[in-house]
């Protein structure tokens, strides 16, 4: 049997729904062994279907529970009863990993506090994920995807463009902040692993995912921050054009980021006599211009089949996508090509195809090796006594490091150095979160092509226009190293080669092949370091037959689905608010990194890591690939509401464009609900969830008028109290006053050289045993080119010298 990189990593799983599940199954997916502990009743998840459409008695294995459970084992424990915690205690006691979803009232009363784990498992690592963490004055209030997308300010900027102020804020569908927040938690939880793996000691990662949504709100925070706008859901796009457009077969999507795109598109529209007008020859003048443009373009597009239109137009270097639905991905022949789709049995369900891994990989690490558990199937089962690889471990303590339980400080992937040949998002993020745990992250870029995150328009307005003061590049810069090489020369080249082959890691973004032009593909580093390990995110990925197209975050979310699964009731397809594929790529990729470094410290080999934006994002569409491939039915937008849950939506509150996110999910919150907004719960309307999902738009209608007349946090606050899930929907500028994030200590404000202390979106996550915070402010460009040059690379000052003179260093 092919070893994986996660062979021997125990996890004990106890978590719900979405969230924690995912965590757990990324690492299950690499060859982790993972016994997930459900409660009598078992994981929700289970009874959230879909079904068949002549499943008959459902049983309890729905499509969301098998798309997220693969790979684990199912153990039934209540917690309540001695023999439930003696199985639980029991698990622990052989595990390196626990990762769980209790609020923290919940986590005291089962005695898994971090103080008592540590005391009873000081090895053990354990990753709370929960919608507000384990501390701050929300930690615990209840929540729902609904409410963490709206109270992150992901919901405040969804869809984008709109002109109606009376549409609400927008969820994305499914349960898109619980996916990526699961992609972070798991690429936390494996460096700690990691570490204690190697020095004995054990960590808690407290992880937020209201924190982590509002650190990827693409450059919404820092246009707040740096220049006091406010971006929201109204209004035109600051790069035209920008949107979907419908097609004589259906919509397509369109970005264009630089001038020079804008006129490549002219040329393939044939020079249309509007589009040589003025008023579009810069970006200032699309912006203005926004509705004329979209006018016109639309008109021309309207004539055009969506297919030929995309191939056409990424001939010609554009950023054309379509708008697929999940019956266009299954057939589509990249994905095909690239196997993303992976057909397994699931019993109950029978054969069904799914997307597979968020990266391709060299060694064959990834495979759905069993399908999701029946509840309790496993009940009784230890880890298996042979499962565990103790070498690592073994040598390091040989060679004298701390015993077991000993205290850690620091960062788990302190020492571990990054390579980063990124820009503008995607690369940007993925090596964000390796600075924020630890590496030094070596950015190389150069004045000659500054990278375009410190040339878009998100300047401090209370600074000259620099490269150095611009928002967005200051945000996911922070922690980071700057090192200026010149890739135009051939010396600039076997310095840049010089650094990637000293480094851990190495990571890339650029279009696919560039790298390779560079001498700084897999291929050449591997044939001098065979354990290098390479990432690199494109929009495609590096093999298919569209592997040289073009693509941009923005354009992943049509591709993969959800935008048009994602909308309001009864409209077309939307936006997500978000460039989702930027960090759904970047953080899938810094998860992978973290993997094959775990790998390479056991097998010393190396790996390259394939990332497409596309795939990376397809991969948390579980909710509607499954509808699809258990109903044969493409799901429709629907707002916020919930396919089964209601009430389940955005309600209007008093004040200026104030909402706030409501939902029940059991009956326990529909009657203290009742209790709160004077509805009559001996309504027949609205007896059963079932009654209440038939006449949801009375309901909402009666909430409404409840909540129009209140401000939305005394409605946020009466309703926790009585244990409702509310939270309202955040502004940017609200996040940065909330009382919860600062107390978490999220928005950081160090002293950057150029802007001062301007505030900037922190680590979603705290440690209990390590150091939390950003370590430093982003860096000016080059600022780190002389330390880095000496401290990595050995080179003297008179060598140094000399590459400058030589015009390799710019």
């Amino acid at each position: 049997m092919t070893a994986r990189c996660l062979d021997g990593i125990r996890v004990v799983e106890l978590g719900q729904m979405v969230a924690a599940p995912w965590t757990a199954k990324l690492l299950a997916d690499l060859g982790a062994d993972v016994i997930k502990v459900e409660p009598p009743d078992g994981d929700p998840a289970r009874r959230r279907g879909p079904y068949r459409p002549d499943a008959g008695d459902q049983g309890d294995i729905g499509g969301l529970f098998a798309a997220i459970n693969t790979n684990k084992r199912s153990v039934v424990a209540n917690l309540s009863h001695p023999d439930g915690r003696s199985t639980l205690d029991r698990l622990l006691g052989d595990a390196d990993l626990f990762i769980h979803d209790l609020a923290p009232r919940a986590a005291a009363e089962l005695d898994l506090m971090p103080e008592s784990l540590r005391a009873q498992h000081p090895s053990l690592v354990t990753t709370s994920i929960t919608p507000f963490g384990q501390t701050g004055p929300y930690a615990d209030w209840r929540a729902e995807e609904l409410q963490v997308v709206h109270g992150g300010g992901w919901g405040w900027l969804a869809p984008g463009c709109v002109q109606d102020p009376e549409l609400p804020p927008l969820k994305p569908h499914g349960h898109q902040a619980a996916f990526q927040s699961g992609f972070a938690a798991a690429c936390a939880s494996l460096a700690a692993v990691d570490r204690a793996q190697r020095t004995g000691g054990g960590e808690h990662i407290d992880f937020a995912q209201m924190s982590y949504v509002v650190g990827m709100l693409e450059a919404a925070f820092i246009i707040w921050s740096y220049t006091g706008e406010i971006p929201s859901r109204l209004g035109a796009r600051i790069l035209n054009p920008w949107g979907i457009f419908p097609a004589t077969d259906g919509h397509i999507f369109l970005v264009c980021v630089e001038s020079d795109q804008w006129e490549r598109l002219k040329d393939l529209m044939g020079r249309p006599e509007w589009a040589d007008m003025d008023i579009f020859d810069t970006v200032e003048g699309r912006f203005e211009n926004e509705d004329l443009l979209r006018m016109w373009l639309g008109e021309w597009i309207a004539d055009q089949s969506v297919m030929e239109l995309f191939h056409r137009g990424q001939r010609e270097r554009l950023a054309f996508a379509p708008v697929n639905t999940v019956a266009q991905m299954a057939a589509d022949p990249h994905l095909a090509a690239r196997d993303f789709l992976v057909t397994y049995v699931q019993p109950g369900l029978g054969t069904i195809t799914v997307p597979g891994p968020p990266s391709r990989l060299t060694n064959l690490w990834w495979s759905i090796r069993r399908p999701a558990p029946a509840l309790g199937e496993h009940d009784g089962i230890e880890f298996a006594a042979n499962g565990r690889d103790e070498t690592t471990a073994a040598a390091v303590r040989a060679d004298g490091s701390p015993a077991a339980g000993t205290l850690v400080t620091g960062r788990p992937l302190e020492g571990v150095t990054v390579a980063d040949f990124s820009w503008v998002w995607a690369g940007p993020y993925c090596t964000l979160h390796l600075a924020h745990l630890g590496a030094t992250v070596i950015k190389i870029e150069s004045s000659a092509r500054p990278d375009l995150g410190r040339r878009l328009p998100t300047y401090s307005v209370h600074h000259d226009p620099t490269l150095d003061t611009n928002g967005y590049f200051n945000q996911y810069g922070q922690g980071k190293k700057s090192i200026t090489i010149d890739m135009g020369t051939a010396q600039g080249r076997a310095l840049a080669k010089r650094l990637a082959l000293s480094c851990d890691l190495v990571v890339s973004n650029y279009a696919t092949g560039v790298m390779d032009e560079w001498g700084l593909g897999y291929e050449s580093l591997a044939a001098e370091r065979p354990d290098v390990i390479v990432g690199a995110v494109s929009g495609y990925g590096h093999h298919g037959p569209y592997k040289s197209y073009m693509g941009y975050g923005p354009t992943t979310g049509p591709l993969s689905g959800l935008a048009s699964m994602t909308g309001y009731p009864g409209g077309d397809a939307d936006e997500l608010g978000v460039s989702l594929g930027d960090p759904a790529a970047g953080i899938a990729t810094a998860y992978a990194l973290v993997a094959a470094l775990v790998a390479r410290r056991r097998t010393g080999e190396g790996q390259f890591i394939d990332t497409s934006m596309w795939e990376a994002t397809t991969a948390c569409t579980a909710e509607g690939w499954m509808e699809w491939v258990l109903r044969g039915s493409q799901p429709e937008p629907m707002g916020n509401l919930d396919p089964l849950w209601s009430p389940h939506n955005l309600y209007r509150c008093a004040g200026d464009d104030d909402w706030v996110a409501i939902c029940c999910v059991d009956e326990t919150e529909w009657a203290a609900l009742t209790a709160r907004t004077g509805i009559d719960p001996a309504d027949e309307r609205f007896t059963t969830a079932v009654d209440r999902k038939a006449n949801e738009s009375e309901l909402d209608k009666l909430i409404g008028a409840w909540t129009r007349e209140r401000d939305q946090w005394d409605v946020t606050e009466l309703l926790q109290a009585a244990g409702v899930p509310a939270f309202p929907s955040l502004s940017v500028r609200s996040l940065e006053e909330n009382p919860h994030l600062a107390a978490r200590r999220l928005i950081e404000r160090l002293d950057h050289p150029a802007v001062g202390q301007m505030s900037h979106v922190g680590i979603p996550w705290l440690l209990t045993e390590g150091t939390n915070g950003v370590r430093a402010p982003a860096p000016t460009l080059g600022q780190h080119t002389h330390e880095m040059l000496s401290d990595v690379l050995g080179l003297s000052a008179t060598e140094i010298a000399a590459l400058e003179q030589a015009g390799a260093l710019r």
